[in-house]
């Protein structure tokens, strides 16, 4: 329950020093959720500073106590899940299926990042220049003030997958959450700060994109950002003129590939639950469905039977298995992409239309063929429940035209056989490749990196990898007696020829 108490707590994490606001929209009804502050550029330039400050004395916190008020957080995430899932419903219309499994993300990166942070950012010993008389020590140091920029369809797993293991690495944070999803991000915020984060490490701003947005790119000292290819370009010049780091993950346009040897039933309801989740409003989500032309017709027979099944609600129970679009503009878009197709001779199997009677931004699921290159859906990203399936007549065919994109993000493979799913999978262009699954499996799997190949973005998200961007690799190295400069008594042609026999003695021992 959304209460007017609830939003002003909320809301006075902002730090916005104006009397501005947005007014969020409630999804499933149109009318106004709520009021959320706006912050000005000058808002985002104390936050990094007062970020800035706290962050000098959290970087001197031992990780163990970080950890520990993680596993705190870990508990309250459990414990007000129901009230962050109404949040996060009510602000973006997805069904409870997906905003269970939203709230959950955040749970499996604690635990992963509480079992393996220790041992990553501890001091690592590495091999000197010369084994016992150079000590050389590798250092991880946190890179300051990360500015975390995140988007309005996953707002609450993408803003803290990102956020814990930035902090756990002895970073602040200044984070701006998309304006129309804001209060779910800032109960979560509020939920760490009674774990017991220290006030202030954690800044929250909320604005336009190019005002807000551009202000934390030019003063953070690391950026992370997920959102459109458009926008990740343009970050990532502004971040390079000042020679700071950055991590994006950015679009996709992702195949998805039925082999001869599938499991056809199993590949039907797996491409449905993958291609419409979160009402396709997902980034991982298949756009294009490759099927070998010996199980097409059997394969699209049982995919229609699937999404005909599926119950579209505005509710907050398990009941629906879709939701609504989040906005006004991404239905437009949806609509937009299929009206082309349709006029350009694409065929719509199913849905085709938008579902006013559910709620203002309801569609339905859409599943298209004979879809082709001048058509917008065909290689723009739609971002919504709408799929083109594609007769391949080889297998060859299939994964060519599954990296024919400029995007690489995600791709997925249905194969009775597992060995052969992943030789298929090691020639997708694509940084995640799911066999038999859609896109839960991967994103689960916390020990693995995630991220974008070509257009689709730089930097991974979990794994070692999305701990250790945000450090900066430190090398200290100390000679335990004398070894570059010679005595003054030993000529250096001497020194010069015993250094060389040295490096020949390396060399033949395999010392490195």
């Amino acid at each position: 329950m959304i209460t007017d108490a609830l939003v002003a707590r909320l809301c006075d994490r902002v730090a916005a020093s104006t009397a501005d606001t947005f007014n969020t929209v409630d999804v499933f009804t149109g009318g106004t959720l709520a009021k959320v502050p706006r912050s000005s550029p000058e808002d985002v330039a104390e936050a990094v500073e007062a970020a800035r400050e706290t962050q000098r004395v959290w970087a001197g916190v031992a990780v163990a106590d970080r950890i520990a008020i993680f596993e705190r957080f870990h508990g309250l995430l459990l414990k007000h899940a129901e009230e962050i899932m109404d949040v996060l419903q009510s602000e973006t219309g997805k069904s409870r299926r997906d905003a269970f499994l939203e709230v959950s993300a955040p749970l499996v990166t604690i635990g992963y990042y509480a079992r393996k942070a220790p041992k990553l950012l501890a001091p690592q010993r590495r091999q000197g220049m010369l084994p016992g008389l150079v000590k050389t020590s590798e250092l991880r140091v946190p890179k300051g003030v990360v500015g975390t920029i995140t988007p309005w369809n996953y707002p609450f797993a993408l803003a803290f997958m990102d956020i814990i293991p930035a902090l756990i690495a002895g970073n602040a944070v200044v984070l701006k959450p998309d304006t129309q999803t804001a209060l779910c991000t800032l109960y979560g915020v509020d939920l760490l700060y009674q774990a017991g984060l220290p006030q202030g490490l954690l800044q929250v701003v909320i604005g336009d994109g190019p005002v807000v947005g551009t202000a934390i790119v030019d003063t953070a000292d690391y950026i992370g950002f997920t959102g459109s290819t458009r926008t990740g370009r343009e970050i990532a010049a502004r971040a390079g003129r000042r020679l700071v780091g950055y991590s994006l993950e950015l679009g996709g346009k992702n195949p998805l590939l039925v082999l001869a040897d599938a499991n056809v039933q199993q590949a039907a309801v797996g491409a449905v639950q993958t291609c419409f989740s979160n009402s396709g409003q997902l980034c991982m989500s298949p756009e294009r469905l490759f099927v070998h032309t010996e199980i097409y017709d059997d394969f699209v027979r049982r995919f229609l039977d699937e999404v005909k099944r599926m119950n579209l609600a505005a509710g907050y129970d398990y009941s629906a298995d879709m939701g609504s679009l989040t906005s006004q503009r991404q239905l437009e878009t949806v609509q937009k992409h299929v009206e082309d197709a349709r006029a350009k001779g694409a065929t719509v199997l199913t849905g085709g239309k938008a579902m006013p009677e559910l709620g203002p931004f309801f569609y339905e699921p859409t599943v298209l063929t004979d879809v082709t290159p001048e058509m917008l859906c065909y290689d723009n990203e739609t971002f919504g429940p709408v799929v083109s399936i594609y007769r391949v007549a080889t297998e060859a065919e299939a994964i060519d035209r599954a990296n024919a994109t400029s995007y690489g993000l995600n791709a997925s493979v249905f194969s009775k056989s597992i060995e052969h799913g992943e030789r298929v999978a090691a020639q997708l262009k694509a940084g995640t490749v799911h066999i038999n699954d859609g896109h839960v499996v991967g994103l689960g799997s916390a020990d693995a990196p995630m991220g974008g190949m070509k257009d689709s973005g730089i930097g991974r998200r979990n794994g070692a990898e999305g701990l250790l961007k945000y450090t900066e690799s430190q090398n200290i190295s100390a000679q335990r007696v004398p070894l570059v400069t010679p005595p003054r008594w030993l000529p250096f042609g001497w020194y010069v020829k015993g250094m060389q026999g040295l490096l020949r003695l390396i060399r033949r021992t395999n010392i490195r």
